[in-house]
């Protein structure tokens, strides 16, 4: 007999950690919208509005907006693959994991990968970032704008400028900032950015938008090459080193968005997601979108405080939909949030790196980042630390709750 299961049916889970979390019910619906081939021209037709929306979402004027099918880290490697020639150098400002990513990605490239470092839970000033493209005068400059495993977002207002005084690529993973933190594309002078869906834009992680210039375009059609078995009679490659990756060659992609090259199967119902995602960022306002996760922050930090326990980080320099706090003493950090799933059905992270078992990250993130959500989760997060034997001044939700009275946001 065949072996078999019944139907996927998740438990009910509040994610409240730094990603992914629970998707908006709209971009499920339109997730289950029939398929239709990728060159319908409904469907050309969908490709079109994505990158209208997507434009709005990155606050560009870039042609060159569009998405690669895969999760966010798929975005970040075909940017680097698609640009880096081996031995180029590549500098990467760490301030977390997710720097150290960049450099695991760039050094695959074959990239001659130069770091600066800074203490987790703080970030560069501009001038750090400029004096160390002096010293190692790189090809590219790759940089996270929110890492999540500091909960830290690094300030970009001057960091594109600086890039392109030195004649330096800029490339920016804003995987988990977009949406509830400020990042205007073309006012910050950025040459490439790529994020995901599964964090302030509130869908699940499967495909990643990407934005990026015609000089970046320029530079990649120099790679241009086509597989033998579609290209066109008469075709010529462009004069530089195949990129070697088929999947995330970006001019393939480019070519594929734009005329329609066969270059792979559209994952055509994450497309309908990403797209539904954008639209209702923009329903809401972008800016509006950025201010409830302010607020959610606040109402976070007002609460995590009155319950007595210690934030983490450079606090002004906090991304503004997760939060970073200490792991009180008294307690296991692990069984704490064991509790907070099994009995309250609430998931909040840990972290990584030098911060394992030192801070909890609490998001407030896109769907997720409403009132009562928010009071929810420090209710719960206050009971499971009772029932682990803590005392607290407080559960931090009148606090948390005040927060939103002076935003105007609730109605007691």
């Amino acid at each position: 007999m065949p072996t078999t299961f019944a139907p996927i049916n998740p438990p009910p889970r509040l994610l409240m950690g730094p990603g992914p979390i629970n998707a908006d019910p709209r971009v499920l619906r339109a997730m289950s919208a029939q398929l239709l081939g990728q060159y319908d021209p409904a469907f050309r037709e969908n490709m079109r509005e994505t990158q209208v929306l997507f434009r709005q979402i990155f606050v560009t004027e870039n042609k060159w907006t569009l998405l690669i099918d895969g999760t966010s880290r798929a975005g970040i490697e075909a940017i680097l693959v698609s640009l880096i020639i081996p031995g180029d150098v590549v500098l990467v400002p760490v301030f977390g994991r997710f720097g150290h990513l960049l450099c695991e990605i760039a050094s695959r490239c074959g990239a001659d990968v130069r770091t600066i470092e800074t203490e987790w839970g703080t970030v560069f000033t501009p001038e750090a970032v400029e004096a160390a493209i002096v010293q190692h005068r790189p090809k590219l400059l790759a940089i996270c704008q929110g890492d999540t495993s500091t909960t830290m977002c690094q300030p970009l207002d001057r960091i594109g400028k600086i890039c392109r005084a030195h004649g330096v690529i800029s490339y920016v993973d804003a995987t988990a900032s977009i949406c509830g933190n400020a990042l205007p594309v073309d006012a910050w002078q950025l040459d490439a950015v790529s994020v995901g869906l599964q964090k302030c834009l509130g869908g699940p992680s499967g495909v990643s938008p990407i934005t990026f210039t015609d000089a970046v375009a320029a530079r990649l059609k120099e790679r241009w090459h086509i597989e033998a078995g579609i290209q066109p009679k008469g075709f010529v490659p462009g004069t530089g080193p195949r990129i070697p990756s088929n999947y995330f060659d970006l001019a393939m992609i480019m070519a594929y968005w734009e005329t329609g090259l066969n270059h792979h199967t559209e994952a055509t119902s994450m497309l309908y997601c990403a797209r539904e995602c954008a639209r209702i960022v923009l329903e809401e306002g972008l800016t509006e979108s950025i201010e409830r996760h302010r607020i959610g922050s606040e109402a976070m930090m007002a609460g995590l405080r009155a319950m007595g326990l210690r934030l983490f980080g450079d606090l002004p320099n906090k991304m503004l939909n997760v939060t970073g706090v200490y792991i009180p003493k008294e307690v296991d950090g692990e069984a704490v949030r064991r509790t907070l799933l099994l009995d309250f059905g609430i998931e909040i992270g840990t972290s990584f790196g030098p911060l394992v078992g030192v801070i909890w990250r609490i998001g407030n993130m896109g769907y997720n980042s409403r009132k009562e959500f928010i009071l929810q989760t420090l209710a719960c997060v206050a009971a499971a630390l009772r029932l682990h034997g803590m005392t607290l001044p407080s559960d931090g939700v009148a606090e948390a709750h005040a927060v939103y009275k002076a935003a105007g946001q609730t109605a007691a």
